[in-house]
């Protein structure tokens, strides 16, 4: 608390407005002010002052960017002290660094360029896909930005639009919709707290959703148990000290009962030996299965066809282990599944969703309280990008791209929308790196830190003409060469809109 009074000592009646009567600007918790609406009590998360500092820092010194060479070694939390971006700036190709324009320059650049990437996407003798693209971060972006970015997208004639839910939680919304008809989370918080079992699948909420913590802490004072599979011991979820209990803040309190641990990517052979110990000691809800379910003689017989043993060597695990966890599970009158990145970002990322969510349905911990399947989100307003369409592959209200949809949106906005699914955020950075994306425009994010192989996102980035990225504070993707230009624009916080 001390720190953060002083990171926003030039505007403190500002700060503590933003604290009053805000949200919070890290995690997806829908709270007003200081008020908590899981539960009576107050809401101030580590994450929340971290980020409070964005807000009220001084404007950035545009000479700090003269030379970019010297900020490479900078990490991100350094080059976030630098201040804000005050107006547009731009480098060309072979500037040491960046210099200040006009936003009628900068704006003056954009048109021009997006308009040439359309007359040589229409003067494409086959087709191919748009060659301009647009990308909006998670964290801090309101709904209306979301809407109204894709709505200008589909009026430019691109369905490249995309945001960081497409590199988190994509396989989650994709696993659900098949499963269960809803792409969404069947719980909320309340049933952490009254839930029997909670169990963390690849989710270091202790560091990610740290307001998470105080859920798990009430649960464990009404005898809850907490569950973690994951390859690594987070220390955070062994002892964690919540800031809201007095003694838990002084002493401390052990929050997991259980670690099972697994191999990386070895998440589906552990939870299949799981289900097959399941069957196997009559764990199984069957009325639910019966009643609520279809597949499951298929998925009996394909559990049959593998071996205990095959599946402790895949999954980094034991049968032991697996035992142990399924007389866990089977014990608890109702359980929580909850999951994060550890689990989504992976190539078999849906299937392992899809495990859990089979995991879920065996014991009938869907659809009643205490219960239920959490794929739990780090960002506020993550939710909101897909909602409002701001997605490859939907338009607004999460409708699929499909002729139907689009016709039906056409008509409503009075201008022609692509019936085809655009670039997804990676096929974004995969196209910039075989030429064939002129202008992508990213609203915050950071590829070169978010997405695998950063030497080969790197090498991407450099081959799109024209760049433009739009945030509150400088970030490394920024500080990469253009090919031909890269142009930075100041953004807005969600409390100046």
């Amino acid at each position: 608390m001390v720190r953060t009074i002083w990171e926003n000592r030039r505007h403190p009646l500002y700060a503590f407005r933003i604290l009053r009567k805000g949200v919070c600007d890290g995690c997806a918790l829908g709270v007003a002010g200081f008020k908590d609406w899981t539960m009576d009590g107050v809401h101030l998360c580590t994450t929340r002052l971290n980020l409070l500092q964005v807000n009220t820092m001084d404007a950035l010194d545009p000479r700090k960017l003269a030379v970019v060479d010297s900020l490479r070694e900078l990490d991100g939390t350094a080059l976030r002290k630098l201040g804000r971006l005050p107006y547009p700036m731009i480098r060309r190709r072979g500037d040491l660094g960046f210099r200040r324009i006009s936003w009628d320059e900068a704006l003056d650049l954009a048109a021009e360029r997006i308009r040439a990437a359309k007359v040589t996407r229409a003067s494409q003798a086959s087709a191919g896909p748009d060659r301009f693209a647009f990308f909006l971060t998670a964290r801090g972006i309101t709904n209306e930005t979301y809407y109204v970015a894709q709505k200008v997208a589909r009026f430019l004639g691109t369905n490249n639009v995309d945001n960081a839910a497409r590199i988190c939680h994509a396989p989650s919304t994709g696993a659900l919709k098949r499963a269960i008809g809803v792409a969404a989370t069947t719980c909320d918080y309340r049933d952490v707290i009254e839930s029997d079992l909670t169990v963390l699948f690849g989710a270091d909420v202790a560091n990610a959703q740290p307001v998470f913590m105080k859920y798990l802490y009430l649960a464990k004072k009404r005898g809850g148990k907490v569950a973690v599979v994951n390859p690594y011991r987070e220390p955070g979820l062994e002892r964690y000290w919540v800031p809201s209990n007095a003694e838990s803040a002084m002493f401390g309190t052990m929050i997991t009962d259980e670690f099972f641990p697994v191999n990386v990517g070895g998440d589906i052979a552990f939870l299949n030996g799981v289900l097959k110990v399941l069957i196997e000691e009559n764990g199984v809800d069957d009325d639910f299965v019966t009643r609520h379910t279809d597949g499951w003689p298929e998925l009996k017989a394909e559990l049959a066809a593998q071996s205990i043993d095959d599946l402790a060597r895949w999954s980094g695990s034991s049968a032991e282990d697996f035992r142990r966890f399924a007389r866990m599970y089977a014990e608890a009158k109702s359980a929580v599944l909850v999951w994060s990145m550890g689990i989504t970002q992976h190539v078999c990322g849906t299937d392992n969703v899809a495990a859990i969510i089979n995991l879920a349905l065996a014991r009938g911990n869907v659809g009643r309280p205490g219960a239920g399947l959490m794929p739990i989100r780090g960002h506020s307003g993550v939710q909101g990008g897909a909602e409002m369409g701001c997605y490859a592959t939907v338009l607004p209200g999460g409708v699929p791209i499909e002729a139907e949809s689009a016709a039906a949106l056409r008509a409503q906005y009075g201008f022609g929308i692509g019936a085809e699914r655009g670039l997804s955020a990676a096929e974004m950075v995969e196209a910039g790196g075989r030429g064939e994306l002129d202008v992508l425009w990213s609203v915050g994010g950071n590829f070169l830190d978010t997405l695998p192989e950063p030497a080969a996102v790197q090498q991407a980035l450099e081959r799109v003409p024209l760049r433009i990225h739009q945030d509150i504070i400088v970030s490394s993707q920024m500080l990469i060469d253009p090919s031909d230009a890269v142009l930075l624009l100041p953004a807005t916080t969600r409390y100046e809109q």
